[in-house]
């Protein structure tokens, strides 16, 4: 037996700590929770206005359920206008300064991946709610860093099932140059070419991300004389692409497979000028009458007298997944937080969702339609959602593209 000796003084003292730890225990339940929340308002407000909406309904329906282990939860948000050097920049201020516990949000990938860059230099949680880079959660990869939205090649992997099906054989990109864009790309002709050896790429245009010349684009792309077109342009840039392919008469007689384009926030701009039968990954917010989605849509509604985008989808998961995460770990430590969000399951207005051990990637998943025009708006038709789960590659694949996959 090994018998221990305490003098009165370390008597005192263990007394004292033993007094003063419930105490310390109820002043952390009755601090919230801190997230440092950084979005591209400014710079994208068609998609990140909806997306604030979403986390503030979110963070309300949490805190009214009595939060997470009896704290609430408090959303700091900061606007890095796009510029990933001012999102790193944000990102320090909200843990120096603000004393937020984890970040979340952004847009761009290139924000996404600076971000993900920070959480691992700081040993701070980062969930990602809309960067779609597969670099993110693969190549890049790392231990403290979550990804809520199904990634290029989830989404590119969906739009093959359908364009794999299509008789056409000579294909043309066009995609905004940078890292979103260039993995779309990447997996939309690696996947398409494996499942069809037939088909070939024959041009791609590259425009700079809100500086697209879509005339010049939409000659160069018919030029090539393709059978069918893969565009991953969204927002003002998809709008002046589809204007001026209108106008040129690009998309008669080709087929359109299209990235992002059925969510409202892309589609609602185009208005009458929506050329119908693109193949496109959506959001039919309209007619989407599951329960869960039913009462999300009519919460929404209610507080904000305006219809869901899929931005308000994004910051309404975003925050459920987060409790989910927090309430899994049982304490706020960087290290506990990520053993909690591996393996999270969570509630969406799509479904319950989960962030994979293997690889952080979340399984929710999106919508696969078509694009047409009711009423002189735009809307998707033909609809069916696709888990995400049901279309990632195998975990032999994945833990070759992540380094230390499962960490």
């Amino acid at each position: 037996m090994i018998r221990t000796t305490l003098s009165r003084r370390a008597l005192l003292a263990t007394g004292t700590a033993a007094l003063a730890a419930p105490r310390l225990a109820r002043a952390e339940a009755s601090t919230p929770i801190r997230i440092g929340e950084i979005n591209s308002y400014s710079a994208v407000p068609a998609f990140t206005l909806p997306y604030r909406n979403g986390w503030q309904l979110a963070l309300e329906h949490v805190n009214a359920a009595g939060g997470v282990r009896g704290r609430k939860l408090e959303v700091i948000s900061r606007d890095d206008a796009g510029k990933p050097q001012d999102a790193v920049r944000l990102a320090g201020e909200l843990i120096e300064s603000d004393k937020v516990d984890l970040l979340a949000g952004g847009f761009l990938s290139n924000v996404g991946l600076a971000l993900s860059d920070f959480s691992a230099q700081k040993q701070v949680i980062y969930i990602a709610g809309e960067p779609l880079t597969d670099a993110l959660v693969w190549q890049k990869g790392q231990k403290f860093c979550f990804r809520l939205r199904p990634s290029t090649y989830v989404q590119a992997a969906i739009l093959v099932e359908e364009a794999a099906k299509l008789p056409a054989k000579r294909w043309v990109t066009v995609a905004p140059n940078y890292e979103y864009g260039q993995s779309a790309v990447k997996w939309f002709s690696d996947l398409l070419k494996a499942r069809r050896p037939d088909v070939e790429f024959v041009a791609a245009q590259w425009p700079a991300l809100g500086h697209i010349d879509a005339g010049a684009v939409a000659e160069a792309l018919a030029s090539a004389k393709p059978d069918a077109i893969y565009n991953v342009t969204f927002g003002p840039d998809l709008t002046n692409f589809v204007r001026q392919g209108n106008t040129r008469g690009l998309f008669e007689g080709r087929s359109v497979v299209s990235l992002l384009t059925g969510e409202p926030e892309y589609l609602d701009p185009l208005g009458e000028e929506t050329p119908p039968g693109w193949i496109v990954t959506g959001y039919p917010w309209a007619s989407l009458d599951t329960p869960a989605h039913v009462a999300f849509r009519e919460a929404y509604q209610k507080k904000f007298n305006d219809y869901p985008r899929m931005g308000s989808v994004v910051g309404y998961s975003l925050i459920q997944a987060i409790a989910a995460g927090i309430g899994r770990a049982g304490g706020m430590a960087p290290d506990r937080l990520a053993d909690g969000f591996a393996g999270a399951t969570f509630e969406t207005p799509f479904g319950p969702a989960m962030f994979r051990p293997l690889d952080h990637q979340s399984t929710l998943g999106t919508f696969l339609g078509k694009t047409a025009l009711k009423d002189g708006k735009g809307v998707m038709v033909d609809w069916r959602y696709v888990d995400g789960a049901s279309v990632m590659p195998p975990d032999t694949k994945v833990q070759k593209l992540r380094p230390g996959a499962g960490q």
